[in-house]
């Protein structure tokens, strides 16, 4: 078995672990995720921590670290939550949060309804600033991934959508 898979998961209070065959529930103060087990991972719940093992040697070990840190994600989603912040680079680039849609323009000539999945929240601090919440991590970032995919940075003048701390490599012009 692996390092990563041989590290137990404390439970935190308040949230609360429920093992059903090959279904895990994880319910805390801001949501319930569930996730159903692979064949050759076992789950045990030993007082607040969970430890996760392989079912049987031969059968891919490295899933057990895979599932092991899924189910430390889940347990950190529904106590703490994630965030990722996507900054707007460009002249005339902004967003404006529209309930469950996150209405986009980004120098196209219309303007993009961006439709958020179930689970994750929007917020805009400012025009260029976004925001994106919720308890599933996998799910944040899957929603940041497809807003930058619209108007990914361009490395002649970095205009375009990029993650908060992003760094892009500039080039240099053409010259003459």
């Amino acid at each position: 078995m692996y390092r990563v898979a041989k590290a137990p998961i404390t439970v935190p209070k308040g949230v609360e672990v429920t093992i059903n065959g090959r279904d895990v529930q994880v319910k805390g103060s801001k949501a319930t995720l569930n996730m159903t087990l692979n064949d050759g991972v076992d789950v045990e719940l030993e007082g607040d921590q969970l430890r996760v093992s392989n079912a049987s040697a031969e059968k891919d070990p490295a899933m057990a670290g895979t599932v092991r840190a899924n189910i430390n994600n889940m347990v950190t989603g529904v106590s703490s939550g994630f965030e990722r912040k996507l900054q707007l680079v460009g002249v005339g680039y902004r967003a404006q949060a529209q309930g469950a849609k996150l209405n986009l323009q980004l120098g196209y000539s219309n303007p993009i309804d961006y439709e958020l999945p179930e689970g994750v929240s929007v917020q805009t601090p400012t025009q260029t600033e976004i925001v994106l919440s919720g308890s599933d991590r996998q799910a944040v970032g899957q929603a940041a991934a497809e807003i930058r995919a619209l108007r990914p940075p361009e490395p002649y003048k970095g205009k375009g959508v990029r993650y908060e701390g992003e760094r892009i490599v500039m080039k240099e012009a053409k010259k003459k």
